[in-house]
């Protein structure tokens, strides 16, 4: 039976401090660097996350079968990391998994000298991935730029642990960048040196220096309350745990925000929300930097009534489930359009351009929400209790990034409850 949660919320009114949890992105990524690293070291304010939790397992797992289950992150980390490793293991994943490309990273692996066989359909998982053969490996490499950055990421920190290190070329059109400047920045911080000169990454053979580390908040979940600041009449509302100078590219909401009239005050390690800026009348961004953040745009556009002009989406089809597709049946149901703009609008820039236009109404039966085994979906659409109670699929979902969202959100003053 399909559990549901039903949310309300009395007032739209946010006060209050959520500390947040540790950043997934930079979590997994200091977890591969420490089993690389000669030396063992602490990780403080790791994330809670089912995909981190995850990752720490099959760290630690003798197991030949090892299922990452929907964590992307965790499977493209380990494909490469497993090919340092001796005999040969089988890489799975959930259903969804096995419909996620992974070719390019394999291709990639397969040129640095990796044996890597695909169990079921060519360019998908499952893998059975063989340890780099010294006869075999190769130093340089070309990886579309236009890929996942998990991909390049997956390669960038095997790098230093290879007998002659990696040149990756990236070939076309870079997506999501600060992915990949957080990946090196972090690997700078375990005292990895690197170069990046024009679509020439080099890093060196060398070792990681243990040090221990504190990971930032996750700017991904901050998201969820920016919307929930664009919803309220008042806001005071302080979350813990979060930098300006950040290496996470989703902190660009509070830029993107902005537009809605929400100011971000930083102090320390806090960021304390207002609402008390001017407002704009169109939301345009491109997510090309930040994919992960655009379902919480699109909320907010879609609860204020504001009209958005999205760009940057092709990752969004790849991801847990199809994002676009996602957004264009839920915001449906209360109303709203998610539509993929003519090409015409696009002559110019070669983009693709999605438009959210109307305003979320109630309808006559309480709004229910599917959730797509996608964590942000849940947690994206979650906030519309602040407009009217709703009612959310399969609301678990969250702990893959974020476990305790719902009972954060209690402390703020929704009402949450399952539906027996």
């Amino acid at each position: 039976m399909m559990k549901q949660f039903k949310v309300a919320k009395a007032n739209r009114s946010i006060e209050g401090t959520i500390s947040l949890d540790g950043s997934k992105s930079l979590s997994n990524r200091a977890l591969i660097i420490r089993a690389l690293c000669t030396d063992d070291f602490q990780i403080n304010h790791c994330a809670t996350a089912d995909d981190v939790v995850g990752m720490q397992t099959l760290l630690d797992s003798s197991d030949d079968v090892l299922d990452a289950h929907h964590a992307g992150t965790t499977f493209r980390f380990l494909c490469s990391y497993l090919c340092l490793q001796s005999g040969k293991q089988t890489l799975t994943g959930s259903i969804r998994m096995q419909e996620r490309p992974i070719g390019p990273l394999v291709d990639a692996l397969r040129k640095v000298g990796a044996e890597i066989e695909y169990l079921k359909n060519d360019g998908y998982p499952p893998l059975k991935i063989g340890e780099i053969n010294p006869d075999d490996y190769n130093h340089k490499v070309e990886v579309s730029a236009g890929i996942s950055s998990q991909f390049i990421s997956s390669l960038l920190l095997i790098a230093p642990s290879l007998p002659k290190g990696l040149e990756i070329t990236l070939v076309g059109d870079l997506v999501s960048r600060p992915y990949l400047e957080m990946t090196l920045k972090m690997m700078e911080y375990f005292g990895v040196k690197h170069t990046w000169e024009g679509q020439v990454i080099t890093v060196e053979p060398q070792p990681y220096k243990a040090k221990d580390i504190t990971i930032e908040a996750d700017w991904s979940a901050a998201s969820y309350y920016y919307i929930m600041a664009a919803f309220s009449d008042k806001v005071d509302l302080v979350l813990e745990g979060l930098n300006e100078e950040s290496l996470q590219g989703d902190s660009s909401i509070a830029e993107i925000m902005e537009a809605f009239g929400i100011s971000s005050e930083f102090s320390g390690n806090q960021v304390h929300l207002k609402k008390d800026g001017a407002e704009k009348q169109l939301v345009d961004h491109d997510f090309l930097l930040a994919p992960d953040i655009a379902q919480s745009v699109a909320v907010a556009c879609a609860g204020t009534g504001k009209p958005g002009v999205f760009s940057g989406l092709k990752t969004l089809k790849i991801k847990e489930t199809d994002r676009i597709a996602a957004l264009q049946k839920e915001l449906g149901k209360v109303g709203v359009y998610f539509t993929l703009m003519p090409p015409k609008f696009a002559k110019v820039s070669k983009k693709e351009f999605y438009m959210v236009e109307g305003k979320a109404a109630s309808p006559d039966q309480m709004p229910d929400f599917d959730t797509y085994k996608d964590h942000r979906m849940a947690m994206a659409f979650g906030p519309l209790a602040m407009l009217f109670p709703i009612i959310v699929n399969e609301p678990d979902v969250v702990s893959k990034s974020y476990p305790a969202y719902w009972e954060d959100l209690k402390k703020l003053g929704f009402e949450v409850e399952e539906i027996i």
